[in-house]
């Protein structure tokens, strides 16, 4: 392995009617104005926002609610929430719902005590110094924001959707009950799980060096998730699967398959976010689209672990053959696997490509995916 510092300061809370506590888990961080923030009304239709409001209140923790985040959250929401926090005098934020509402939490809790525009962290104009704490209650396991400092917006006026990260924006405390997962649409089910493959395998297949306990970790990962995939498809009420699924979920990107790699990028992620910047496709949906025919195009750069992946995870003996075993198994647990599928046509391919260029500059790796490149790639995933 190669030196390494690893810290991640976010407490965990995993379990059934764990959000009923969410009250006293602020209280020990000492906020009594927090800002309530979700997405769709469906939590107080379920009851949830009067569990996580009454737990507040007997704590004395004064609340305010903005609700309305979507998939690819927006900036102009961040916005509204930021000019509340200050209005309000809040002075911490409670996200509830699945990693848009937390990553807009994040943004938040940047931008509330930040003198200029939030944006101005996500293009990387200034550093985050100072950040309100986020508290989390998790409806959706998918993009592991749960323990990590990073988030993602997309800047609606712009079509940009870049990322804003700092240690200070790692959650303080984090609520995993699974049984607030089991209504998540069979649909979102396939998303999530793809999305978790494209954590673990940007890192698998990018890092210049990777230990082989990391590898064998990010396998473990990956079967449990394909394991209990197929459970849940069948019955999406099985806790025990709900709640591997979860915990493997928050394990792809909580930091521990980093440790001791060196020279991984994201490079998937890059092209979905243009992706979706442009077409508004749900992650999930756009990362099963792009990392088969990413794969495709990048195998020859690591044939050797291409050929682990294949063998490990589908024992086949070739690369090749564990793209399309992995494609076949996007597609059969529902997922999309061609561009058509997400309605974006030839035509828009180049619009795509510089924009997700913009964001490898961003990244600090144009260099390695010039616009025409990125075509060849978006190309690969036609049909």
């Amino acid at each position: 392995m190669k030196d390494f510092t690893f810290y991640n300061p976010t407490r965990i809370e995993f379990g059934k009617g764990k959000e009923n506590l969410i009250g006293s888990y602020v209280g020990e961080f000492g906020p009594l104005r927090v800002l309530l923030l979700y997405g769709s009304e469906r939590i107080r239709r379920d009851g949830l926002f009067e569990r996580v409001t009454r737990s507040l209140d007997e704590q004395g923790i004064a609340w305010e609610a903005l609700g309305g985040v979507v998939s690819n959250p927006r900036l102009g929401l961040v916005r509204e929430a930021i000019a509340l926090v200050r209005k309000k005098g809040l002075q911490g934020v409670v996200a509830v719902g699945g990693g848009s509402v937390l990553d807009s939490a994040k943004a938040v809790a940047a931008g509330a005590p930040y003198d200029g525009d939030v944006w101005d962290f996500f293009i990387g104009r200034a550093a985050v110094e100072k950040a309100l704490p986020v508290f989390a209650i998790m409806t959706l396991a998918a993009t592991g924001s749960e323990m990590n400092s990073y988030g993602v917006v997309t800047n609606e006026a712009t079509s940009q959707k870049y990322a804003i990260g700092s240690p200070l924006l790692h959650p303080k405390v984090s609520v995993i009950n699974p049984e607030l997962m089991a209504s998540v649409s069979p649909a979102y089910l396939a998303y999530s799980a793809v999305d978790i493959f494209a954590h673990c395998l940007d890192l698998y297949f990018t890092a210049e060096y990777l230990p082989d306990y990391n590898a064998a970790l990010i396998e473990n990962i990956l079967h449990t998730v394909m394991r209990t995939t197929a459970v849940l498809l069948d019955n999406p009420a099985d806790y025990a699967a709900r709640a591997e699924f979860a915990w493997a979920s928050t394990m792809a990107l909580n930091g521990l398959t980093f440790v001791g790699v060196s020279g991984n990028g994201y490079d998937t992620h890059m092209i979905e976010h243009a992706m979706s910047a442009l077409y508004d496709v749900a992650h999930g949906a756009g990362l099963a689209v792009v990392l088969p025919a990413w794969m495709r195009w990048y195998q020859e750069k690591r044939p050797q672990r291409f050929v682990r992946f294949a063998e490990k995870m589908f024992a086949e003996s070739n690369g090749e053959a564990g793209i399309d075993r992995l494609r076949r198994w996007f597609k059969a647990i529902g997922a999309p696997v061609t561009l058509a599928e997400l309605g974006i046509p030839e035509s828009g391919l180049t619009a795509v490509a510089e924009n997700a260029y913009g964001l490898a500059e961003n990244w600090g790796i144009a260099d390695q995916y010039p616009v025409a490149a990125i075509v060849d790639i978006l190309r690969l995933a036609r049909e």
